[in-house]
């Protein structure tokens, strides 16, 4: 078996991984990076199908880029939330050829045979996968981390881990990052809840709308301390397709969740009835007005993004706002691009009609956390990818092997 990581042994995002026997060639992600400015250089040749370990940019973006022929391996609510993102943004639907995977079942690519390991990331449909073929054993492990909502996942990798692994390619995302103020979902919900328990104005709250741990931490905090709990049109719809994985996840048909109409959302519901069905019906039953809202704007917290920032700015008054940036804060140092809204959620940390307050775990696993995992996988050759540190990889783990991108290995 031929491995190449075509991109991720020195950066963060933009993850490509090649494994390839003289008669199949998989790729693991087809990522784009993080960085916007980087010119998009794409792996020669097509593979025969693409496996994407979870639904995000630097794990799935570059699809576009590549052949429609191509299949891919996904899994369903994974689809479900990218097709949602592109559908809110303006963008087509992924329609190529698509097969599901899930946890624990086995699938057969060619000469490949592979199996999806659920994972606790700030991702739903997030897998590590065990690959086989030519009598060589691989494990990529994606982005995970022990320390989520579903950190029964990591603990069990542990206990039960994949034997006989000849490599493992490991994320090393928190190499070179601390984790220590807020360690794990737990910490978040109780930073949440204390702010939110004095609030005298409007919170808002900075975050991914697919970052569902931490929409569970907020909404728990929200429920503890009787707030309302305000979503956008798309974040709602993120919800809806989540209700085949647990009803224990808030969504929009709970008291303590309400859903703001805006126009342009409204009109993307109205432009695909065969998509959404009978949803805006249940959005509009659930809908609350910008009047309600105003008139005592300290019962309310509203879950947003960093291009909403000027709503942000038009609830500052004689009692201050409060703002909760519960992503991580590099996003804040990317001012590029004025549309991102970053420069102007920056400016919020000197505005003395902000509160501005940051809370947030990271969905990449710990220093501790590679350690340990490391140690229960005890792989022949320990692979960097997904990190800016891989040179130090030798300093924390054993039997690594440093490849530079397009570097081929024979496995």
């Amino acid at each position: 078996m031929k491995l190449i990581i075509h991109r991720g042994s020195r950066e963060i995002g933009g993850t490509c991984i090649e494994l390839a026997t003289l008669q199949t060639t998989i790729w693991l992600d087809a990522g784009l990076p993080l960085k916007e400015e980087e010119d998009i250089i794409l792996p020669m040749g097509n593979p025969d199908a693409i496996v994407i370990s979870h639904p995000h940019q630097d794990h799935f973006g570059l699809l576009d880029k590549l052949e429609e022929s191509i299949p891919v391996y996904i899994g369903e609510v994974a689809l479900d939330l990218i097709n949602a993102a592109r559908i809110f943004t303006g963008r087509p639907i992924i329609q190529r050829q698509v097969h599901f995977i899930k946890k624990d079942c086995p699938f057969m690519i060619g000469d490949f045979r592979l199996l999806p390991k659920l994972v606790d990331h700030s991702a739903v449909d997030a897998f590590a996968f065990e690959v086989e073929a030519d009598r060589c054993r691989v494990l990529y492990s994606g982005d995970f981390r022990g320390h989520g909502r579903k950190a029964s996942l990591f603990q069990e990798m542990l206990t039960r881990p994949p034997q006989d692994i000849d490599v493992m390619l490991m994320e090393g995302t928190m190499i070179g990052r601390e984790n220590g103020d807020f360690p794990d979902e737990t910490s978040v919900e109780k930073a949440v809840q204390s702010i939110i328990r004095e609030q005298k104005n409007i919170t808002f709250v900075i975050a991914s709308s697919q970052n569902i741990d931490r929409w569970v931490s907020v909404a728990r905090a929200c429920m503890k301390e009787h707030k309302i709990l305000v979503v956008d049109i798309y974040t709602a719809w993120v919800l809806e397709k989540l209700r085949g994985i647990s009803r224990s996840i808030p969504d929009i048909s709970w008291d303590e969740v309400a859903v703001y109409a805006d126009y342009r959302q409204d009109e993307i519901l109205k432009a695909f009835p065969g998509i959404f069905g009978d949803f805006r019906r249940r959005v509009y039953r659930h809908r609350i007005r910008m009047a309600d809202i105003r008139s005592d704007p300290s019962r309310f917290v509203w879950w947003t993004k960093m291009s909403r920032h000027r709503r942000i700015g038009s609830f500052r008054g004689q009692k201050p706002v409060n703002v909760i940036y519960s992503q991580w804060l590099g996003y804040l140092d990317r001012q590029e691009n004025p549309g991102s809204g970053a420069r102007d959620i920056a400016a919020f940390r000197d505005d003395p009609g902000v509160n501005f307050h940051y809370s947030h775990t990271s969905g990449h696993a710990t220093v501790k956390d590679l350690q340990d995992f490391a140690k229960a996988i005890n792989p022949d050759k320990l692979i960097p990818v997904h990190t800016e540190h891989g040179d130090k990889y030798h300093i924390y783990f054993g039997n690594c092997l440093i490849l530079k991108d397009g570097q081929p290995l024979q496995v």
